[in-house]
């Protein structure tokens, strides 16, 4: 009788870690963004859900992996050194790959091209090209190529700020001529603030999801899943969500 009982006890034992691994949750991903970048990274006012052309691609790449994202709003400035600590798996934040950057980080197959451009008010009839910033005020957010951009022109004062939205303001607020910033975020600027417009590209820039360079098998696999989804027609239509039309 005991040894009847005590099989019963190992078939339910067994059937119960049998179910359990059965039910077990995906392995996460995660990943982080400084979300206050619209398009492509920014967080719902009223939800705080994670929205944007980077979210929706990072969560297709996630699904193709087999993996459940999980995001972790991060600072700009100490977005990389987090990545190198093992805070999260991967980055993904309108990131451009970088000479500097490859140095310690490794990059996925570029997700989209990007330019820096000359943000100004419509009123303003005398900015058109980088030549015609020297000598005057730009705003930037701190540690991005458009910092990078703008430090390059010589006699240019640059004024920097944590978060794109108040480079743009201060532009608008009249405490510089110019904001120099990506084209996407430009484009997506100009449709809030119809008194501004932006120049022509004046540099190319890809962007990346930046990966620890140990971690070589995530890569591998983030690549494939990148590749699988533009071969499928479903980065085009995340792209159309986000860009066309703007």
């Amino acid at each position: 009788m005991r040894k009847t009982i005590a099989i019963a006890c190992m078939l339910m034992l067994a059937i119960a870690l049998m179910s359990g691994i059965a039910g077990a949750a995906n392995p996460v991903l995660k990943v982080a963004t400084d979300a206050a970048f619209p398009p492509f990274e920014y967080q719902d006012e009223k939800t705080g859900a994670f929205l944007g052309f980077d979210m929706d691609l990072i969560n297709a790449i996630g699904k193709k992996m087999g993996m459940d994202v999980q995001i972790i709003n991060t600072a700009w400035d100490g977005i990389i050194p987090g990545l190198l600590t093992g805070n999260y798996n991967c980055i993904i934040s309108a990131m451009t790959i970088t000479d500097e950057r490859k140095q310690v980080v490794n990059f996925s197959d570029p997700y989209f091209n990007a330019g820096q451009v000359i943000v100004t008010m419509k009123s303003n009839t005398t900015i058109k090209t980088t030549d015609d910033l020297v000598g005057k005020a730009v705003s930037v957010q701190i540690g991005t190529t458009g910092d990078l951009a703008a430090s390059d022109i010589k006699g240019v004062t640059v004024k920097r700020f944590n978060l794109a939205p108040d480079a743009i303001q201060e532009l608008r607020n009249g405490g510089a001529v110019a904001c120099i910033i990506d084209l996407a975020v430009a484009e997506e600027v100009a449709a809030e603030y119809t008194d501004i417009k932006f120049s022509a590209p004046f540099t190319e820039e890809l962007y990346g999801i930046a990966i620890a360079k140990k971690d070589t098998d995530l890569l591998k696999k983030v690549n494939s899943a990148l590749a699988d989804l533009k071969a499928s027609g479903e980065y085009d239509a995340i792209f159309k969500k986000w860009f066309a039309g703007k």
